[in-house]
């Protein structure tokens, strides 16, 4: 026998000579299937055109973080072999109600195009965008294996549309309604499950629907579902009614408790002797995260107190208590990782958590009443409490309506992993409450000691001092918020050129103007987008912006004269975003794309 037919791989030499593009590729799609982050697949297909394909070949996972910056037919025809899709509509300002409800954002045109050429479709998250109940019926329809539906601040559709997706997909694992807009129009939706057998439902999320479910039904669903882990209800579920469901489905580890009080019509009991709600939360020994409480009664709080020690999450930020109430809750949670509550928690309440939750990594305070002139429920003293005693905070959000630099300071040296720190001053300029010096140095010792700051929102006066620290030192911030401030366009000027990772720009109310903005055109072409509402830009400061680059898609548009008054020649507000496939096709008519 010849060595030559004696060698298993024979040959090869002239394979790897004759297609060494092929050979290539195919190394790299089993390589590349082990890549998961998003990013590090974007840079491998920047590589080389055999990357590129090799890229597109092997991703299942599709990201789209603005649905205009890409035609919906551009990513069929690149990604074939796409099982899960991510796509996010209209800029975040459209939760403060900043954008008018017909700006866009509609899902029709991706849904089309991903029913055409993506047939094994599994998972579909929505953000912010407009799907209505047709677009809904397409999806049970195109997609036979299709598992998970998670829409989030989405609006456009009913509960016929949840009707149709519980009807048609019979393999259906995870649906989540997140602070979307869901329009009743009379439907049992909960009973289009299908009824025969076990169920696979994972996760079942509706605690932003404003109307009463069939709670049979549910329960029934819940019963039958040996895997649901995830269970979120909104208000129309009581505490009695919780009571059942946490019976039938003691394996959850995440649940939104509805209305944490008794609905009379619903709770009558003919002994008039209330169930043991204690012993059910007993039996759920896998819960870590709690959250719902509409409609809170405080004194049913006690019953959750069998899961505190269990809890890495927990979310009041609808329940409105007080330090007196969160107290007992709070001192059993020594493993909570995220916390969220109202602001009528008070600085008590925040000093209890500083005492216990010692590895807390997330916080929001939200304000119970947003106006100006509300009562001062927490402040520097909160604040300061919190960066005493939870040292491995990373995120926080926090609402209040007084600060002071020292506070803020303190939080940057105690907390140094911070990556996102989202501070609102309600109002309009308030400089700090004791010295009465702009908040300068305390945003600056934010960006100088927090080395991982990837997110932050900026309030109070604050001059262009402060723009010069986060353009010095904010080198790794992507997303930046300015509400009520700013000097001068020198201040803006600071940022675009100084925060070269800057990927989201959000601006609102504040003196920057035509001069400040063209400080950016070199950076603009590598961000998601820019948002600047009653600011001191004008027409022709953004036509010249779209003239130098063109594309850009400059977006400008006006409120009503009764809202926004006579500004001149300054635009009401102006939405800027890359996009390869030019400007787009479905714009009001009050929005001019320049």
């Amino acid at each position: 026998m010849s060595n030559e037919s004696r060698n298993p791989i024979s040959g090869a030499g002239e394979y790897f000579t004759a297609y060494p593009d092929q050979v290539l590729e195919n190394v790299l799609e089993n390589v590349l299937v082990f890549l998961k982050s998003r990013r590090d697949r974007n840079a491998v297909s920047l590589v080389c055109k055999s990357w590129y394909r090799a890229e597109a070949y092997t991703r299942s996972d599709l990201f789209i973080g603005n649905c205009y910056a890409v035609a919906p037919n551009r990513v069929t025809d690149r990604f074939k072999r796409i099982r899960s899709v991510c796509l996010k509509g209209k800029p975040r300002f459209a939760d403060f109600s900043l954008l008018p409800p017909d700006w866009g954002g509609y899902f029709r045109p991706w849904g089309m195009a991903m029913g055409r050429c993506y047939g094994f479709l599994e998972k579909i998250h929505l953000k912010r965008m407009c799907i209505s109940d047709d677009d809904l019926g397409a999806i049970g329809h195109s997609f036979p294996l299709f598992k998970e539906l998670v829409l989030v601040c989405c609006d456009g559709f009913t509960t016929s549309g949840l009707a149709i997706i519980a009807t048609k997909c019979r393999d259906l694992r995870v649906l989540e309604m997140i602070e979307s807009e869901v329009q009743d129009d009379d439907v049992d939706w909960i009973s289009c499950f299908h009824v025969e057998g076990t169920s696979n439902m994972e996760s079942l999320c509706f605690d932003c629907v404003e109307s009463p479910i069939n709670f049979d039904a549910l329960e029934r669903l819940v019963a039958r579902s040996p895997f649901l882990k995830k269970l979120r209800l909104n208000r129309y579920v009581s505490i009695g009614q919780l009571y059942r469901l946490t019976l039938r489905a003691p394996q959850l580890t995440h649940l939104g408790t509805g209305s944490f009080c008794v609905l009379e019509m619903v709770d009558q009991q003919e002994d008039n002797q209330e169930p043991d709600y204690g012993s059910a939360f007993a039996a759920c020994r896998s819960i870590v995260c709690l959250s719902g409480f509409r409609e809170i009664a405080p004194e049913y709080l006690p019953t959750i107190y069998p899961v505190c020690a269990n809890l890495t999450s927990l979310n009041l930020s609808y329940a409105n208590i007080d330090a007196a109430q969160l107290k007992p809750v709070i001192r059993l949670c020594h493993n909570l990782q995220i916390f969220w509550a109202l602001d009528s928690i008070c600085d008590e309440g925040l000093q209890a958590v500083a005492d216990t939750c010692k590895d807390l990594r997330e916080l929001r305070v939200f304000p119970f009443d947003p106006s100006e002139d509300a009562e001062v429920l927490v402040s520097e003293v909160g604040l300061h409490a919190i960066s005493l005693g939870c040292r491995k905070l990373e995120s926080i959000l926090y609402f209040c309506q007084q600060m002071t630099n020292a506070a803020i300071v303190a939080m940057s040296n105690n907390c140094p992993d911070l990556m996102v720190f989202r501070l609102c001053i309600i109002g309009r300029y308030r400089p700090d409450r004791i010295t009465g010096e702009p908040m300068d140095e305390g945003f600056g010792a934010i960006v100088k000691n927090c080395k991982k700051l990837t997110r932050l929102a900026v309030s109070g006066l604050l001059t262009d001092r402060a723009f010069s620290y986060i353009g010095q030192y904010g080198k790794l911030v992507r997303t930046l918020s300015v509400g009520f401030n700013g000097d001068s366009d020198i201040g803006l000027k600071y940022v675009l050129e100084g925060c070269t990772s800057l990927q989201k720009l959000e601006i609102r109310d504040s003196p920057f103007g035509d001069s400040g903005l063209q400080s950016g055109l070199h950076h603009f072409y590598n961000m998601r987008f820019v948002w600047l509402s009653s600011c001191s830009v004008t027409r022709q400061g953004c036509l010249d912006i779209a003239r130098r680059l063109p594309k850009l898609v400059v977006e400008v548009f006006r409120r009503d004269e009764e809202e926004g008054g006579d500004r001149g020649d300054l635009v009401d507000t102006l939405y800027m975003y890359r996009s390869l496939d030019g400007p787009r096709a479905d714009a009001p008519e009050f929005v001019k794309i320049l």
